[in-house]
Parts: C-alpha cells; sequence; structure tokens
C-alpha cells in the first residue's frame, strides 16, 4: 500500500476551505484516505487493487495539493496531541445533523490516517482541521431533500413509533444500515436521494470508525442525529412508490427525478474500474468512499441480496 494516498489526502482535507472557501474540496482527500483502506481491509484481486490505487492516485494529482518541504510546515505534532483536538472539535458538532454528517466523515478519515500514519501534521494542519469540523457548526442539516423540508428535519424527534433497534455498537449500526438501504423499492439519480443514500453509509461508517478507534462516547454522541437521516429518508421511500405523492426541496434536482443506473459490476471486480471514473471527477471522491463503507459495512452485519442489489444503483 501506498501511505502517499493518507499523507496527500490530509493535506487536501486540511487544506480545503484556506484553497476553495468551502467546505467541500476535502472530498478528494477523504475518497484517496477510503481508497487506502479499502484495499487494504478488503480482499481484491491484484489488479483491481491496482486500479484502485491508480485511479486514487490521478484523482489526487487532478485535486492535490504541492508537497511543502518539511523545513518550512514545521515539527510533527505528537499523534496523541493531534486526535485529541479533532476529537475535541468533533465533540462540539457531532451531536447534530450538520450537512448529512460530513464534519463526522472528514473527522474519522482523518484520525484513521493519522492513527495509521502513527502521527501527522504540524501544529498549523492540526488546527485547520480543527477549524473545517468546526466551521460546519449551525450549518444546515443538508440541502435536498425528498417528501420532507429542511424545516421539518430540523424538529423530527426519534421515538418508539421508528422502530429502530437499540444500537451499542458498530455491528448493531451496520446491520441498520443494510436493512434500511436494502428497503428502497426504487433509488433515483439525484441529490436528494442517491447521494443521501450514500452517505447514510458514509456517514454511519464514520461513527463506527470513530468506536473502532476508542472513542465510544463520539459514536453514541452522534446516533440521534444519524437516526434523524434515516427518519428523513424513510419519508423519501414512501415517496417513491408507484401511488407516492412526491416533494422536492432543491436547489439542483427537479422533478421528475430519472432512476439512478445500475452498476453491472462490483467494486471489489476488475470490471468495475475498466469504466471511465475519471469523465466524471471519480463522482468528488464517492467512488472510493462509497465501496469503502459498504463493504465495512457488509463484514459488521448480515447482508442480504437486498442491501448488495441496491448498492449497484448508489454506485453506476
Amino acid at each position: 500500500m501506498d501511505r502517499r494516498l493518507l499523507e496527500e489526502g490530509l493535506r487536501v482535507i486540511v487544506s480545503s476551505r484556506e484553497r476553495t472557501g468551502d467546505l467541500w474540496h476535502a472530498h478528494y482527500g477523504a475518497g484517496a484516505i477510503a481508497a487506502y483502506f479499502w484495499v487494504r481491509e478488503n480482499r481484491l484481486s491484484s489488479l483491481a487493487a491496482g486500479s484502485v490505487t491508480a485511479e486514487a492516485k490521478a484523482m489526487l494529482r487532478k485535486h492535490g495539493v504541492d508537497q511543502e518541504p518539511q523545513s518550512a510546515r514545521g515539527e510533527i505534532l505528537e499523534r496523541e496531541e493531534a486526535e485529541a483536538r479533532i476529537t475535541e472539535a468533533l465533540d462540539r458538532t457531532i451531536g447534530e445533523l450538520h450537512w448529512v454528517g460530513h464534519q463526522a466523515i472528514y473527522g474519522a478519515l482523518t484520525l484513521k490516517a493519522i492513527r495509521e500514519l502513527d502521527g501527522w501534521g504540524t501544529e498549523q494542519d492540526i488546527e485547520r482541521m480543527v477549524e473545517l469540523i468546526d466551521s460546519f457548526e449551525k450549518t444546515i442539516p443538508g440541502r435536498s431533500w425528498l417528501n420532507t423540508t429542511v424545516k421539518e428535519i430540523r424538529s423530527l424527534q426519534i421515538d418508539d413509533t421508528d422502530k429502530f433497534p437499540r444500537i451499542d455498537g458498530p455491528e448493531q449500526l451496520s446491520r441498520l444500515i443494510l436493512d434500511e438501504l436494502g428497503a428502497f423499492p426504487a433509488i433515483y439519480q439525484a441529490e436528494s436521494h442517491h447521494d443521501l443514500i450514500g452517505h447514510m453509509l458514509t456517514y454511519g461508517h464514520a461513527l463506527n470508525i470513530l468506536h473502532e478507534l476508542g472513542y465510544p462516547a463520539l459514536f453514541h454522541k452522534g446516533i440521534p442525529p444519524f437516526l434523524t437521516m434515516i427518519k428523513a429518508l424513510r419519508l423519501s421511500r414512501e415517496a417513491v412508490r408507484e401511488d407516492g405523492q412526491w416533494t422536492l426541496q432543491s436547489p439542483v434536482d427537479v422533478l421528475p427525478l430519472v432512476p439512478a443506473e445500475r452498476s453491472t459490476a462490483l467494486p471489489h471486480e476488475l470490471e468495475y474500474w475498466l469504466t471511465d471514473r475519471r469523465s466524471r471527477d471519480w463522482n468528488a471522491g464517492h467512488v472510493f468512499k462509497f465501496p469503502f463503507s459498504f463493504y465495512h459495512h457488509t463484514r459488521n452485519g448480515n447482508s442480504f441480496p437486498e442491501s448488495w442489489e441496491n448498492f449497484r444503483y448508489i454506485i453506476a
């Protein structure tokens, strides 16, 4: 495995706001980190693994950051200190739903990469990461929703009628996510549907990573807003049935929504990577993140044919 995927991915994440003025260029860094761990943690053929790594490197060549000499960057902060600062920032924002959980996604992948490298980043690097996470405070749950609105989501309450299982750890959360994924009767190619379902995978995975890294309090604090997102997605399931009533709140989606494409190959197969991923800009790194998260959940929980089938509509 090429650890430069981790190092360069981290640089992209921490420089995102400074370089672009927004939160979203960090997607490419998170995608590179996901590519590294997805290959390392799954049994891929050598050709498939090589293709994943090559695509991630190509993405970083386009969206990466020029590396400064270490002498110009300063001393590397101790790993424990870097983790402490990042987890303190996550603790400030992880208890609410902000931008479908991207602060948790960025934070968890950053922590996982720093742990793998046994330390990374100067004091300035880690401070920029903290600022990125803090910038999610008081932001909206997400901008595009099917059959609900931002205002309604902010007032959603989780109660016994939702029949959510008790979630004590990653295994229970993964099983819930796979069940929810498999329950969609149709998946539409829209930010308000396909993308939200994909982020259900990555958001839940981020919480599991925090638990696995030894931060169960952050995991449990993040569960209520995550369940709020699932409750909102359940409302979209009602909409996409044949007799459903459609409402849409989105600055980018328009009715009628188009059904998502189905991938004939799965990401652990070489055939999947023979399709051009570059012309679609690697789906802003999600071509790596969605598989990394889904395969994590299938190892944790019992996956059913319905979840595998619906996953094909997330990754096409």
